[in-house]
């Protein structure tokens, strides 16, 4: 694909177009480079179609927030407008490796989950012809990010700190898959919903390798300890935790959204039969019924109280990071997660 297309199929025509064009550049690449080291083990030109349009199908297609963010984090920490090229392509690198592991997060979540469509367009295991084959793709798409960091970043000094990171987020990941546990039609349970065990899965799910992840990566190519930084990953945590917020009330789906477990927490016992009887079903009655459940709580105005104060809270966290440039860092991924002016 040319520059100009893997933008539009990236979705990401909202970042700055010199970043965004540099980063689809650095996708061609590393695609070619995978391609040509799937081909040394493949003469059958149909499989190195099949992982051709496998990549492209799976990987591009979101807005690359997370991969971006690698970039944005870089360039503060380093005090430029512009990287130089070689600085430019790792992190670009970096970012479409945390792409990567996003495609093969959503290829078997969707999977679990039974899911109908992402990103406007069929679930990859609901193609014509992919069917559970997607279970082997996604682990294709894993094993990517290892080639990769081999690849261009073996013999760097951080290394190593980058397989663990990568490594640390997939096991993360899959402890937040245990959410599924409580979906089960036999296991279905409400009173096991709880603001610690949304904290948990949340911080899982979403917080590690969507908030903490791009910026971690960007401080080990800037010469960074990590272990330097725990306050920093606490309050990407937090972040991360707002940001799960936004994506969904998962009512279909029965999920430990904040939204039911702010609603246990303010319904009597009358509303809770209510939340009892329809949340987790699909039938749009009992969808409509727990919305206006959401509303008779006035939900909208306790999500925008919590909003407010964890926002303050994080300003005083952040400001009260030593580091001028991490700060910077930390400031600007808030924003962007919370959409409030700089």
């Amino acid at each position: 694909m040319a520059t100009a297309e893997l933008v539009a199929a990236s979705g990401s025509g909202g970042a700055d177009s010199s970043s965004t064009a540099a980063f689809m550049e650095t996708y061609g690449k590393l695609k070619k480079e995978l391609l040509e080291d799937h081909a040394s083990e493949f003469t059958d030109e149909s499989s190195l179609q099949w992982i051709d349009r496998m990549m492209d199908y799976n990987v591009l297609g979101g807005k690359c927030n997370r991969g971006l963010s690698v970039v944005d984090s870089y360039k503060i920490l380093k005090g430029v407008d512009v990287l130089g090229h070689e600085d430019a392509f790792l992190a670009c690198t970096l970012g479409w490796c945390i792409e990567w592991l996003q495609a093969y997060i959503l290829v078997h979540d969707d999977i679990m989950d039974n899911s109908q469509t992402r990103r406007g367009k069929p679930c990859w295991f609901r193609v014509p012809q992919v069917g559970l084959i997607a279970v082997n793709d996604g682990i294709i798409l894993r094993s990517h990010i290892s080639r990769i960091l081999q690849r261009h970043f073996k013999g760097k000094p951080y290394y190593i700190d980058l397989i663990d990171l990568f490594n640390e987020a997939e096991f993360k990941v899959s402890l937040g898959q245990l959410d599924l546990i409580t979906t089960h039609d036999d296991e279905k349970d409400l009173r096991k919903y709880n603001v610690a065990n949304h904290r948990c899965i949340s911080q899982y799910k979403a917080s590690y390798y969507s908030c903490y992840l791009p910026v971690a990566c960007a401080l080990l190519v800037a010469g960074e300890n990590l272990d330097n930084f725990g306050d920093v990953k606490n309050i990407l945590f937090e972040i991360g935790i707002y940001y799960q917020i936004q994506i969904g009330t998962d009512i279909q789906e029965y999920k430990c959204s904040w939204l039911v477990v702010q609603a246990l927490e303010h319904a009597d016992e009358n509303q809770k039969r209510i939340l009892f009887e329809n949340y987790g079903k699909s039938d749009p009655v009992c969808v409509a019924k727990v919305k206006d459940l959401y509303k008779e709580l006035n939900l909208e105005e306790v999500f925008r109280e919590y909003e407010s104060e964890s926002y303050n809270r994080l300003i005083v966290d952040i400001k009260a990071q030593p580091n001028k440039a991490v700060q910077n860092v930390l400031k600007s991924f808030l924003h962007k997660i919370y959409k409030r002016d700089k």
